[in-house]
């Protein structure tokens, strides 16, 4: 009986252990909820109004990007890496001298989750600096890589008034053809969305295509594109 007693003992604790874990993960990886400080992944309004925010760069794709929203007379969020930007600094000052928006997505793209506030702070901070040396001197949003967050990062984004930006809009997610990520894109948009694409590698020309679509789509249904900060002011309009 005691051993009958012990067996149900642990696979009840296994059982619990499962469940936990299983919870933790969908809430590390969760667009709307954190345990600690702020998270947009979308704002609150009735104006038609949204952000367009790409995730990654900044690589030698980010000049074709640059060229496509120059041309659509739209401004944009960067949500850059720490270590290629520095390695390419001058994209990240002609990012900021066009106007557009650069946030933080970590030094090294690594998932934040079980990390020390050292390996944190480092991050974070590291790419802070880099941001400013670009000539940036907005508040500075950021973006874990992959969506993952548990205890650690939230905590010390919050300790430090830090937003945490997320998304409601990543076509990429469902398909990589140009036309499904514009059809995508476009029907399932609403005022406050927050979308992101991911341009800037090798095998992204269909992303690259499909921004001037998605742009003009939006535009002929009487959208504005703004930067995230922009966005962020427009909370319950």
């Amino acid at each position: 009986m005691n051993r009958k007693k012990v067996v149900i003992g642990v696979f009840t604790s296994l059982f619990v252990l499962l469940i936990l874990g299983y919870s933790v993960f969908h809430i590390s990886k969760s667009r709307t909820f954190q345990f600690f400080g702020e998270i947009v992944p979308r704002v609150a309004t009735e104006k038609k109004v949204v952000a367009l925010t790409f995730d990654d760069g900044p690589t030698g794709y980010t000049s074709d990007v640059l060229s496509t929203l120059q041309k659509a007379g739209i401004k944009a969020t960067f949500f850059v890496v720490g270590h290629t930007l520095e390695q390419k600094p001058y994209i990240g000052k002609a990012i900021v001298s066009e106007g557009h928006e650069l946030a933080n997505h970590t030094y090294s793209h690594q998932r934040m989750w079980f990390k020390s506030q050292a390996f944190i702070a480092d991050e974070i901070e590291k790419t802070n600096r880099l941001i400013r040396a670009s000539g940036y001197n907005r508040d500075i949003h950021f973006r874990p890589p992959y969506s993952k967050k548990i205890f650690g990062l939230p905590w010390y984004l919050r300790q430090h008034n830090i937003k945490t930006i997320m998304v409601d809009i990543e076509p990429d997610t469902y398909g990589s053809d140009t036309g499904f990520l514009v059809e995508y894109t476009l029907a399932n948009t609403k005022p406050g969305s927050i979308i992101l694409l991911h341009p800037f590698c090798d095998a992204c020309s269909g992303q690259r295509e499909a921004i001037s679509m998605i742009v003009s789509g939006l535009q002929t249904k009487g959208y504005q594109f703004v930067t995230v900060s922009e966005l962020l002011a427009y909370k319950d309009k």
